[in-house]
Order: structure tokens, then sequence, then C-alpha cells
């Protein structure tokens, strides 16, 4: 029995709650990821798993072993860091998950100088608006939009996504421009719906004006939940959209899109990168994360609020659904 082997297996199977899954993210087979367990159970002469035919739960003996498990698995991997210069040159595999349109625009076009930088940094990146089940699917760390729904994350907040409202020349033509965001809740305009993913339905935009402030729900004919699609939508004469300026810039300065509302403003969407507490900080992940944190200090700069500026309200906000950037 390979004793490292044994320990990353059983740290996954706890992790995943599951032999078949810890089998995937290993790239083992489930027979394995079992006989590894049961050797490392034999080893150490306790039992550390609970097995059922739905789940498997780690026993209290089990429980206190993983986490001395964590601290030697990232001990290790820390030796062979410095025993590599990997400090100074970052490897391994890297797994993360961005949403859609982030990665279109900033984190894709700058990728070459990203491994430019780091040639042995091998990058798995999931491109979704879906939220990530970070144990389940092994992932190193998300990049997510809103407000974050699972305290039980660490997360650094990189970046402030300034929202503004837009619709195409086509649509204006048709259905006419509107002078104030109440407009929107009348017959003869639309919006481009965008399905938060953990509740699966839009949600009002909260807009203000001096004192004035406003909920904006809207009609729409349609509703995406991926924030590429919600942006061609509204580039086809759909309805009405609410951006981040990294999305409208292009289609903005081409005339494809037009701001409406000038004057209004919407409450900034935060924007964060977000791991597991039990996640070592690898060097790999933690020169991505600056990374990433450098790109949105150009495109999307960390908003300081002005003394004795109120915030519109939270409550009524975009982000309460812990989404990801439309």
């Amino acid at each position: 029995m390979d004793r490292f082997d044994a320990m990353q297996a059983f740290a996954r199977v706890v992790e995943t709650g599951s032999f078949t899954k810890a089998a995937a993210t290993l790239h083992m087979s489930k027979t394995s990821v079992t006989q590894l367990v049961q050797q490392l159970e034999a080893r150490l002469r306790v039992r550390l798993l609970n097995r059922t035919t739905r789940r498997v739960n780690v026993t209290a003996d089990g429980a206190a072993y993983y986490e001395r498990v964590l601290r030697l698995l990232a001990d290790m991997d820390d030796a062979e860091t410095s025993l590599s210069n990997a400090s100074s040159a970052p490897r391994g595999r890297l797994r993360v998950d961005v949403p859609s349109p982030l990665a279109r625009f900033i984190l894709v076009p700058a990728l070459p100088e990203f491994h430019r930088q780091y040639p042995e940094i091998q990058l798995d990146l999931g491109v979704s608006d879906r939220m990530i089940d970070l144990i389940g699917e092994n992932v190193d760390c998300v990049v997510r939009g809103g407000a974050l729904s699972d305290q039980s994350l660490i997360a650094r907040k990189v970046g402030d996504l300034q929202l503004r409202v837009y619709a195409a020349p086509d649509y204006l033509a048709r259905s006419g421009k509107p002078s104030h965001p109440g407009e929107l809740e009348g017959t003869h305009h639309r919006v481009v719906g965008f399905l938060w993913s953990r509740a699966g339905k839009p949600f009002p935009y909260a807009m203000r004006r001096g004192d004035e402030q406003v909920l904006v729900h809207g009609r729409y004919v349609v509703s995406v939940d991926d924030g590429n699609a919600y942006l061609e939508a509204g580039l086809a004469g759909l309805g009405v959209l609410w951006l981040p300026d990294y999305m409208a810039r292009i289609p903005r300065a081409r005339g494809d899109l037009l701001p409406l509302f000038e004057g209004w403003q919407l409450e900034p969407m935060p924007l964060h990168i977000a791991f597991r507490p039990n996640r070592h900080v690898s060097a790999k992940l933690r020169v991505f994360i600056d990374w990433v944190a450098s790109l949105m200090a150009e495109h999307a700069p960390v908003v300081r609020p002005a003394p004795g500026a109120e915030p519109v309200s939270r409550r009524t906000a975009t982000t309460g659904s812990g989404g990801q950037v439309p």
C-alpha cells in the first residue's frame, strides 16, 4: 500500500461523500479507491468510514484523522514545492470555475500572458453560470459575482462590477426610448430576463436617482441562465439589459447598444474568488488569485464608498441569490 495514495483517497472520499465521486476526481477506479481505504483502516486498526448503500459518513476517529491528513498532505505539497523551486515557478493542475462572460471578455484573452509567466500551471477552466459544488466537483476555486450565499467558503473580493442599463437600437426604434425606469413595467417595453442559478428566476433591479428609488421587474419574452446568451438576446433586440461595464464596452463602442437612464445608479455587484477553508492554498492557487485580482483592478476596480454614502438596499439587489455574473 502506498500510504500517500491511501491518505489522498481517504481524504477525497470524506470530501465527496462517495467512493465513486472520489475515484472520478482522482482518475482511479472505484475498486482501487475502496481497497486503498480498506488497507489504511487495516493498518490503523480503526474504522474511518461508515458505509451505507446511499452515503459514506466519516466516523469520530475518521474525522480526527482527516484533519491530520489534510495538514500532512499540505506539508508534503509544500515540501515538493520548495525542492522543485516551484515557489518561484508554480506548477501543477489547477481547477477553476468562472462565469462565462468573464471568461469570454477578460480572462481568456489574458491567458497567454498568464501562461507566459507560469508555463508549468495546467489550468482546467470550467466556464458556466451555474452554482458549483467545490467539494463534489473537486474545484480549487470559483469566481462569483454577487453576494456569496455559502458562508463556509473563504472569499477574497477582487472587484466591483458597475451595472448600467442598455438596449439595442432596433429595440428602441420599435418600442421607443424610455425616460424613466418605471416605464419598463408598462406594456410597451420588455426586458431580457436572467435566471439566477440558486433561485431559478429573475430578480428585480434596484435603481436610484437622488432620493428616488425604484424596483424594476419588467416583462420579458425570453429569460436565460447564461451571461453570453443574455448579451446576445439584448443585441438581437429582445429587450432591455442590465450589464457590467466590461460586457457592454465593445457593443456600446460599435453602436450596437445604447445606454438608458443616465443619472440613475445601481449598486455595484461585488466579485469574489472563493475556495474551501480546508483547501490548502498552494503556490499555483495564490498566483492565480493574484492574477485575477490584478485583471479586475484594471477592468472593474473595487469601489470605495464615499463617506456617509448609503448603498441601495441589498434586500432588493439582484445579487441576493449568490448568482454568477450576468
